[in-house]
This record gives structure tokens, C-alpha cells and sequence, in this order.
């Protein structure tokens, strides 16, 4: 079994190549009927971590899981380009959960982060700039308000509904939509993006 630390030390060896050109020496197929594989990032960071390709929902290594999180780069300063979705929300389970027992916290604080490069659309050159870890402490003042995030939205959905949750609400995570269409009802809790600017400085 990898370990989070093996892991890394794997990762960081491979920190400034292009993920594309890696993709196609360990045989990951970046497109399919000439159409972009949207997991391919993810399945190369996984081998080059030395873990195997999977989707379940738990962690994919030895009590931690990637996340590719792209960065680019408009004024020469890299920003990160999108949120990213940490779970899934069960609306009974949210409100019976308090923060540090729930399964928002055991995902974050399992995530070993790859930033990547973005270069546009269809430019599919993506250079791995960075890998980080999840080293906040549980009484760093971040966590302290990612927590607090937490509890006004399990507060929240307790009293005003599941429905009533919107990505307005939280400084650092929101609870918003998740799925195909406008219509979606399903939510999950997103890391903004100055949570991921504090969590990886490039």
C-alpha cells in the first residue's frame, strides 16, 4: 500500500513535465472518439503516485486521496481556475453531523493536492506544478471558519431546508448544486477558490 508520504515523494519527482506527454508513455488515452477523457489528469497523477485506477469514494491510497485542482495563469500570477467539489451532501446526515465528525472534514484533511497548468480549452498540455498536502491543524483559525461554514449550513439546511442551500453561503466551503442541468437537486460541498489559494501557494 502507498502511503500519503511515498506518494508525494513520487509526485514531486515529476513536478514541471507535462502530464499529456506522461499520459501517452504509460498508455492513459486523453481522448475518446475525439473527444477530451475528462479523468485523464487524475488516472496519470494516480500512476505516477504509484496508486491504482479506481472511482470509489474512498480514499484511493492509505487514508488520503488526490485531487487535481488546474491553475492559470491571465496577468503572470497563478490563480486557480475553478472550485472543486470535496462529497456529496445527505441532507439527514448533514444535520445530524457536527463538522469534525462529518464526512466534509475526513475528505478534506485526507487530500494530497496536485496543481496543474491550464492553457485553454483545447490546448491539452498541462504541466504538474505543484503537490500539496492538507497540513492545516484543526485549531488553525482556517479551520476554525471552514467549520464555522459548515455549521451555518448544516443550521441551515436544519431549519430552512435542503433546497434553501446556495453558493452564497460560507467564507472558505459552500454547499451548492452538483449534476447536469439548472434543474439539479442534488448539492455538495465545494472548496472555493482562496481556499485553495491558502491551500496551495504558488
Amino acid at each position: 500500500m502507498v502511503t500519503r508520504i511515498i506518494a508525494i515523494k513520487n509526485l514531486e519527482k515529476f513536478i514541471g513535465q507535462d502530464l499529456a506527454e506522461l499520459a501517452n508513455k504509460y498508455g492513459i488515452t486523453t481522448f475518446v472518439d475525439g473527444k477530451q477523457n475528462k479523468g485523464w489528469k487524475g488516472l496519470t497523477l494516480e500512476w505516477l503516485a504509484g496508486l491504482t485506477n479506481d472511482n470509489k469514494q474512498a480514499p484511493n491510497g492509505l487514508g488520503f486521496e488526490l485531487k487535481s485542482t488546474a491553475f492559470y495563469q491571465p496577468k503572470g500570477v497563478w490563480i486557480p481556475k475553478e472550485t472543486f467539489a470535496i462529497t456529496m451532501i445527505n441532507p439527514q446526515n448533514l444535520i445530524e453531523t457536527p463538522f469534525f465528525k462529518s464526512h466534509c472534514w475526513e475528505k478534506l484533511k485526507s487530500l494530497v493536492f496536485c496543481a496543474v497548468s491550464w492553457n485553454g480549452k483545447h490546448n491539452i498540455e498541462s504541466k504538474l506544478l505543484k503537490v500539496q498536502s492538507f497540513d492545516f491543524l484543526e485549531d488553525d483559525i482556517i479551520i476554525k471558519e471552514i467549520e464555522q461554514d459548515y455549521e451555518f449550513i448544516r443550521n441551515k439546511c436544519a431549519t430552512q431546508g435542503f433546497s434553501a442551500l446556495t453558493g452564497a453561503d460560507g467564507k472558505w466551503i459552500q454547499a451548492r448544486t452538483k449534476g447536469p442541468g439548472h434543474g439539479s437537486i442534488s448539492r455538495a460541498f465545494y472548496a472555493r477558490k482562496n481556499l485553495i489559494k491558502e491551500i496551495i501557494k504558488l
